[in-house]
């Protein structure tokens, strides 16, 4: 169902555009739901005007090298598996958020409805990385047979910890505060971790596998766009988006510390 809703600041009140692809084109785990909280008048956006801005994560130096992780100890997880927190290709650095963390205005646009989904298999989160918008439904699934504990540590959200058994129904929370990088961790399997942000907008994407994002229905302005690796931290760029440009090349760089 489509209903009109506001965008305001960090601090509350909701939006989201009528679009098919404000994430990273193709990633299905970017939730765009939204509630209408605020009847407060704002500004309408012609929709013939909204951009696009598109570019690549790279990464330099060294590649601190995967650590193996054993996980025979449970018959459940299949095996070996590696960390995930530099996911570096030639270059290409995945897993890295990308949000749009300044120059809003509030508008009045329309919205779309979707979870996000969050699954356990082979005993992983996938994805590794995820984000959403605040109050959006997330579902965390278990597709192994092993049993799973979910335990997010939030600063800005209420804490939460629960089980979940092989083939158990939906487990689905809500996320109300706007917050950057929550780790979620299993207690049953130490090694599994994940980084959900929960952002204000819809205006936001994770890297591919090949370091790219695109972030679309954008309205013009200028814009403060910001970088978030789970441990490398936020870089930030200040860019200009114009009616209807599919701005491209906006790259950031990270390197080996």
């Amino acid at each position: 169902m489509i209903r009109p809703t506001t965008l305001t600041t960090l601090s509350g009140i909701l939006l989201c555009l009528f679009f098919a692809g404000c994430s990273q084109k193709g990633d299905p785990h970017i939730a765009d739901r939204v509630r209408e909280k605020s009847s407060q008048p704002a500004a309408p956006v012609d929709p013939a005007t909204l951009a696009s801005v598109s570019g690549t994560v790279h990464f330099s130096g060294a590649v601190p090298k995967a650590t193996k992780i054993d996980m025979s100890m449970d018959p459940g997880c299949r095996g070996e598996n590696q960390t995930e927190i530099y996911a570096v290709s030639d270059g290409k650095f995945a897993n890295v958020l990308v949000y749009v963390k300044n120059g809003l205005k509030p508008q009045r646009l329309y919205v779309l409805t979707s979870p996000l989904t969050i699954d356990q298999k082979g005993c992983r989160y996938i994805p590794h990385v995820a984000a959403t918008m605040v109050n959006v439904p997330v579902h965390f699934t278990n597709s192994d047979t092993a049993t799973h504990n979910i335990h997010p540590s939030p600063q800005n959200n209420p804490k939460w910890n629960e089980s979940q058994m092989p083939t158990s129904p939906v487990i689905e929370k809500i996320f109300a505060n706007p917050e950057l990088m929550i780790p979620i961790q299993c207690n049953q399997h130490p090694w599994m971790r994940m980084y959900l942000s929960v952002l204000p907008n819809p205006f936001f994407a994770v890297t591919d596998a090949h370091g790219n994002f695109t972030i679309g229905n954008l309205p013009p302005g200028d814009y403060t766009l910001a970088a978030v690796h789970e441990k490398l931290g936020e870089q930030t760029l200040h860019i200009h988006v114009g009616a209807k440009e599919a701005k491209t090349g906006t790259d950031f760089a990270f390197a080996a510390q």
